[in-house]
This record gives structure tokens, C-alpha cells and sequence, in this order.
């Protein structure tokens, strides 16, 4: 077990005092924080210290930094201090503290580090705002600061901004910033030199990728950040890393990795004396319990967790521990008192803010609910899920990792598009000189056929290059709108296409919604790659049941979305079974290996009968996206149209869409199900 490397108090003021004060040599292991005096590498030295254990106790540290303060001398170190009192108030949740620190760093009197100062108060403002849970307002403070002010400040604080708003983006949902925030912090974090800054640079990428859904990149980032923690271990880090361990390989077959790095993640919280930690800690190895289906080792785990989580105010440990607690609850049959806890921490995720945590809540309690029997509480809680994922997983952030792998590749092509365009200013301006020359020689001599001969030459020379800069436009534009994997349209290209589709009343076309049946279970069993051959495989299938010119998009992850501009008398209900048979028929070969696919969907004819019902396509996916639910509920392989909707407007609609289930009961909906072949999907590893 590690010692404690961070003395707090009276120990720790003096140890300032001394760093600020005397004129030794730098502390080992320390960084530079904006010093060049050997007394403020000292002084750098034990910030860094103080920084490295900040979650543990930040209210203490800051006031031994506080009775320290004075004797710092004034300019850069001056600044450095106060930077980091800001950041620890805001941990610690000091409204009063914060709220004077900022201002104080707003109003910095030395103009050379007025920039700096800047964006250090709107660092520590933003991250006592994610303290109280309000990730909306930390978002707008930290993108309200100054581009020029970011530019103008040293490496570390850009650090701590970039590395606070990659957090604050992946908690929203915005996967996308995120993971460019995510680059941006490690390549600073290599800057600085310090392993720890990497270490946990890594750690957050390697989360952010898991949440992409790419686990196999996400375990080597989890890797190379223990790798570049054990250079220079502290408790703090070291549990960070060991944390987010765990939590990536959760799903591994597998479990020493996971039960160990839980265990080393609790003990490090506990050398460093942190009980939030510790109560975050408790409350994810009872996920990990949970997953495992050790239901009353997790409830156990997140009630222990719960306590430590409301006596230190950590409301993302209360979320997590009572989430926990209420699915636990549901698996061991007590089904009511289990969902009511489990939508208390959706909700308290859902007031912070944090709605990709929220959509991770509802798709746990959608499949417990499930697995409990209550078809009609997991078909809602499904669909809530899908209302809060559309905005998680926009922009196809599924695919983010594969776009990061491109990115190189891009930017060449940008680079050569910029050289054309180059190219053809370039030609344009010789032209131009050329008309000039020719009309002076015409005017003396009166080469007009010589000067139209150059003319021509350049002429042709320019359509060339414009000819090529298309060419290259439109290469780039159809890779935008791409699914690399399968070849289908992207929701890129179907936000430009469906405009096409719909008239100022709404869209008429038929419309489905398809989903590969446990297909989590698919790459558990068989390997990411594996799944990526089934994607593969079903859009070619998917391609092989429409017309060329009906519109097929990879929506996201395992699911399609086609869109056919035929609405003719049984069109829809033929062209259902045609795919649940072409998809469920026949198994995908992988590596001399036969993989049993099948798919759940849900669709619908628009206008709707009986009252001829046109509908916004965003209204229409929500309509079957609930009816596609109803065929997972109802065991997969499955697919169920709406053939009739008694509302008159979009909001009835909406009202028995909510109700999808129930109104079908009562007649006021009118559903078709149709059933694919084989009658489910045979895969190791329980329901799904």
C-alpha cells in the first residue's frame, strides 16, 4: 500500500511557506506551472501535489493554501495559487469562495496575465457549476471564453479547460466534442511532460471510445493510461485509472480484471482518505455485481455506497448507488419499490443535466423491467431511452472512433483540395497577366492570334484544375454522407434527402425502423469484428429487398431506417415479412463460422388511415420506433406496423403513441405483426 504523499494543514502551510520563500532547488517530480525562479518551481512542485489530490479532501487543501497565500510573492506564482484555490473551492462546493476567486481572477491587474486569468476564472466557474450538477451552464461558460485568450495561456490551464470541457460535453451527450477535446487534452498533457496529466488524459479518452462503442480501442487507451500512471503513482490517480478499468472491462468474459480493479481502485480511495471517491467506487462495483446477475451482493454494495454518497453531497455517487439499488431491487422481485428507485436517479440525472447518463438509466430499466415481467412499464421505459439516445447519439456518434481514424486521411484530402484551389488562383492571376500582355502586343503589334492562343492554352488549363476541384468536392461530399462500414446513406445524407420526401403537410412514404436482435450479445460472443461483418451483410440484404431508389440509412449502431416512397395497398406489411425473412433466413458466414441473425421492426404507411393522417418524419420514426419496442417485448423476430391510427392531429397522435400499447387495446390503434422465420435468435448468454 502506497504512503500518503499530501500533507494537509499546518504541515502543508508551512510547506508552501517554505517552496514560496526559500531559494532551492525544484522539487522532484514537480511541473512548472508558469514559473522560471528555482523558489517558484518549488512552489510549482507542491501545487502540482495539492492538484494531484484534490478529490480527496479539497475544502482542507484549499485552506492550508489559504493560510499560505500571503506570503507567496506577487506575479505568476501569485496567480498560480490563486488558480488553485479556485479550482479546489469549486470541488469543494464553497459557493461564497468560488464566486470571490473568479472575480478576483476576472479583475487580474497585471495585463500579461490578464489572458490567462481569464480563462482560469471560467475553468473554476464552470467546474463549480458541474459540482451543483448544472452541466448546461458550466457548457456555456467554458464556450463563451475568448479563442485569443485560450491561445494567449500557457499549456497547464489550457489543460484543465480542455480536459473540464471534454468531461462536460461526453456527460450531455455530445460524443463528438468530447472525443476532439479528449485529443486536444492528452496532446497537452504530452506537452507538459507530467505521467499522471497523461495518464488520466488517457483514461478519460478510453472512456469517451467506450461510450462510443468501439471497447477494443477503449481497453488499449485504459491500458497506456496504468502504463503512464505507474510511472509516477499517486493514490488519486491511480484510482482514477484503476476505476475506469473496471468499468471497460466490465464485459469481459473473463472477470479477475474487473473484480481486481475495482479492489485497487477502493483501496487507493481509502490511502487518500476520500469518501466521495469511495462512495462512487462502492456504488460502480455494484454495477459491476449487477451485470453479473449477483443481485443481492449489488444491492449490498449500493447501500453501502448511498451513505458515504449523501453525507459528502456527491450527487453523481447518489445517482449511480441509487440506480443500482432500485434494478437490484427489481431482479430480486421486488419489481414496484425497484423501478420507483431506479426513476428517482434517471431523474436526479436528468435535473443535472446529464442526459447521456439518464438514456444509459432508462435502457437498464427498460431491460430489467423486461426481464421482470412488466412488458408494459419496459415498452415506456424503452421508449424514453430512445428520446434521450437520439439526442446522446446524434450525428452518427456511434461512429466517432472510426471518424478519428479518418481524420488523418481527410485532412490530406483537405490539403490537396487547398493546393487546387491554390493552383487555380494561381492560374486565374496568370491569366489575367497574359490578358493584360496580349492587349498591349495586340495594341502594338496586333498578335491577336498569337494572344488568343495563349488565351485558349490558359483557358483550358484553368477548366482543368476546376474540373479536378469538383471532382475532388464531390468525392468528399459523397464520403461525408457514407457509412463506411455498410455503404449506406448516413444520417447526414438523410437530413438532406427526406426534405425531398415531404410536403408541407407531412411525409407520404412508407417508413421502417429496423434493429439487429441482441446484438450486444452478437459481439460478445463473437467479436466486434464478427458484428461488424453482420452490419455488413444485413445492409446488403436490406439493399436487396427495396428499389434503387428507396432510401436506406444506417440510423446508428445495429439499426437501419428505410424510407420507400411507395404507400400502396399491402406495400408496407409485404415489404416487412420480405425483410424479417431475408434478414432471419439465412445465418451470416464469419471466418467458417454460421452466425443466426435476426431483426425486430417496426412501420407504418403514411397517411394513415382512417382519417388520412400526414405526419413530420421526426413524428413518425417516435410512432415506430414505440411500435419496434412492442415487437422486442413481445419476443424479437418480429415486426409491427401501424395500419391505423384513430387522432386527427400530430399532438393525438403523440398522446396514444406514449400509450402505444394500451390504445391498441382499446381499439384505438390498429397493429399488424408479423413474424420472422426460425422464431428467434439462438445465442449463448441468457436474455437480453
Amino acid at each position: 500500500m502506497l504512503a500518503r504523499l499530501f500533507p494537509v494543514g499546518a504541515a502543508l502551510a508551512a510547506g508552501l511557506l517554505l517552496a514560496a520563500c526559500s531559494p532551492g532547488s525544484q522539487a522532484p517530480g514537480a511541473g512548472s506551472v508558469s514559473a522560471v525562479a528555482p523558489a517558484d518551481d518549488r512552489l510549482a512542485g507542491e501545487l502540482t501535489r495539492i492538484e494531484r489530490a484534490a478529490r480527496a479532501k479539497p475544502a482542507q487543501y484549499e485552506l492550508a493554501l489559504r493560510q499560505a497565500a500571503d506570503a507567496v510573492p506577487g506575479g505568476a506564482a501569485r496567480l498560480d495559487v490563486v488558480v488553485m484555490r479556485g479550482q479546489l473551492a469549486a470541488m469543494a462546493r464553497d459557493r461564497a469562495l468560488t464566486q470571490q476567486l473568479v472575480r478576483r481572477l476576472r479583475a487580474w491587474p497585471v495585463a500579461e496575465q490578464r489572458a490567462e486569468a481569464k480563462v482560469a476564472a471560467a475553468t473554476v466557474d464552470a467546474e463549480y457549476l458541474r459540482s451543483q450538477a448544472d452541466l448546461r451552464g458550466a457548457r456555456k461558460r467554458l464556450a463563451d471564453v475568448d479563442t485569443a485568450a485560450l491561445a494567449a495561456t500557457g499549456p497547464l490551464q489550457r489543460w484543465r479547460y480542455h480536459r473540464l470541457l471534454a468531461h462536460i460535453c461526453g456527460d450531455i451527450g455530445e460524443l463528438d466534442a468530447a472525443m476532439t477535446e479528449g485529443h486536444q487534452t492528452l496532446r497537452l498533457a504530452q506537452q507538459i511532460g507530467q505521467p499522471w496529466r497523461v495518464a488520466l488524459s488517457l483514461a478519460d479518452l478510453a472512456y469517451t471510445t467506450m461510450r462510443a462503442d468501439t471497447p477494443a480501442r477503449a481497453r488499449q487507451l485504459v491500458a497506456q493510461a496504468l502504463t503512464e500512471a505507474q510511472k509516477d503513482p499517486d493514490p488519486m490517480t491511480l484510482n482514477s485509472v484503476y476505476t475506469m478499468r473496471g468499468i471497460i472491462h466490465t464485459d469481459d468474459a473473463d472477470a479477475s480484471i474487473t473484480l481486481q480493479s475495482y479492489a485497487d481502485a477502493l483501496e487507493q480511495a481509502a490511502v487518500a482518505g476520500a469518501d466521495s471517491v469511495r462512495a462512487l467506487g462502492l456504488g460502480n462495483f455494484a454495477d459491476y455485481h449487477l451485470r453479473q446477475g449477483r443481485y443481492a451482493r449489488a444491492l449490498e454494495l449500493a447501500e453501502q455506497a448511498l451513505p458515504l454518497a449523501l453525507a459528502t453531497g456527491s450527487l453523481g455517487a447518489e445517482g449511480v448507488a441509487r440506480s443500482n439499488i432500485g434494478l437490484a431491487k427489481i431482479a430480486l422481485g421486488r419489481v414496484a419499490e425497484g423501478a420507483s428507485e431506479a426513476r428517482a436517479a434517471i431523474a436526479l440525472d436528468e435535473q443535472q443535466g446529464s442526459i447521456a447518463y439518464a438514456s444509459d438509466g432508462w435502457q437498464e430499466l427498460a431491460i430489467f423491467l423486461e426481464r421482470a415481467g412488466d412488458l408494459a412499464g419496459a415498452v415506456n421505459a424503452w421508449r424514453e431511452y430512445r428520446r434521450l439516445s437520439e439526442r446522446v447519439l446524434r450525428d452518427e456518434t456511434r461512429q466517432l472512433l472510426l471518424e478519428a481514424q479518418e481524420r488523418q486521411d481527410a485532412e490530406q484530402r483537405a490539403r490537396d483540395i487547398e493546393l487546387l484551389n491554390r493552383d487555380n488562383a494561381l492560374k486565374t492571376e496568370q491569366v489575367q497577366q497574359r490578358n493584360l500582355g496580349l492587349m498591349l502586343w495586340a495594341a502594338l503589334g496586333g498578335c491577336v492570334v498569337v494572344s488568343l492562343g495563349l488565351m485558349w492554352q490558359a483557358f483550358r488549363r484553368v477548366r482543368r484544375t476546376n474540373e479536378a476541384l469538383a471532382t475532388s468536392n464531390a468525392s468528399l461530399k459523397h464520403q461525408s454522407e457514407t457509412d463506411p462500414l455498410t455503404g449506406l446513406a448516413n444520417r447526414r445524407h438523410f437530413q438532406a434527402a427526406i426534405r425531398s420526401l415531404s410536403g408541407p403537410d407531412g411525409l407520404s412514404a412508407s417508413v421502417f425502423l429496423i434493429d439487429v436482435d441482441h446484438f450486444k450479445r452478437l459481439n460478445d460472443s463473437f467479436g466486434h469484428a464478427a458484428g461488424d461483418a453482420v452490419l455488413a451483410e444485413i445492409a446488403a440484404r436490406l439493399r436487396q429487398a427495396v428499389r434503387d431508389d428507396d432510401l436506406v440509412v444506417r440510423w446508428g449502431g445495429e439499426e437501419f431506417l428505410i424510407v420507400a416512397a411507395s404507400r400502396e395497398g399491402l406495400f408496407a406489411p409485404q415489404l416487412a415479412q420480405r425483410l424479417l425473412d431475408l434478414i432471419g433466413s439465412q445465418p451470416v458466414a464469419y471466418q467458417s463460422r454460421s452466425i443466426a441473425v435476426t431483426a425486430s421492426i417496426g412501420f407504418v404507411s403514411l397517411p394513415v388511415p382512417p382519417h388520412g393522417l400526414r405526419l413530420p418524419w421526426e413524428r413518425a420514426i417516435d410512432l415506430i420506433d414505440t411500435a419496434l419496442y412492442l415487437a422486442k417485448a413481445h419476443g424479437r423476430n418480429k415486426a409491427y406496423g401501424v395500419e391505423r391510427i384513430h387522432a386527427s392531429d400530430v399532438a393525438a397522435v403523440e398522446q396514444l403513441t406514449a400509450r402505444l400499447e394500451a390504445a391498441w387495446s382499446e381499439g384505438q390503434v390498429g397493429l399488424i405483426a408479423l413474424s420472422g422465420p426460425g422464431g428467434g435468435v439462438a445465442l449463448p448468454g441468457g436474455r437480453a
